[in-house]
């Protein structure tokens, strides 16, 4: 069957303080599109990302590695988190993308693997 990534976005200077009644909200809602997810056999993988500022950059150029600190990308919105899914099909994937969204309060992109 078919793998598809749902990566979730949102603005980079988002907080891991689970203890606010809205993360508290958006984590139990996630946590049951998560149990929908295992229930209906599609699940395969999912975890939430530190801020992109945590992130180390590598390199390799003409046999040397460099490494540098911080995203990739410039840029406002980062991936925060993400689900690897099996689904039949891209529909298919695009109605567990919704439930996603719904669950994390903001925008979701929905690529399917090259496996």
């Amino acid at each position: 069957m078919p793998q598809y990534l749902i990566s979730v976005w949102h603005d980079d200077n988002y907080e891991l303080d689970f203890s606010t009644p809205d993360a508290q909200r958006r984590g139990a809602q996630v946590g049951a599109v998560n149990d929908e997810l295992q229930k209906a056999g599609v699940w395969v993988f999912a975890a939430g990302l530190h801020p992109a500022s945590s992130a180390t950059v590598v390199r390799s150029s003409a046999g040397e590695v460099s490494m540098t600190d911080g995203p990739y990308a410039e840029t406002k919105e980062q991936m925060g988190g993400f689900w690897v899914i099996e689904a039949s099909d891209l529909d298919a994937a695009l109605e567990w993308a919704g439930k996603a969204a719904a669950a994390c309060e903001g925008p979701v992109e929905v690529r399917p693997t090259q496996a």
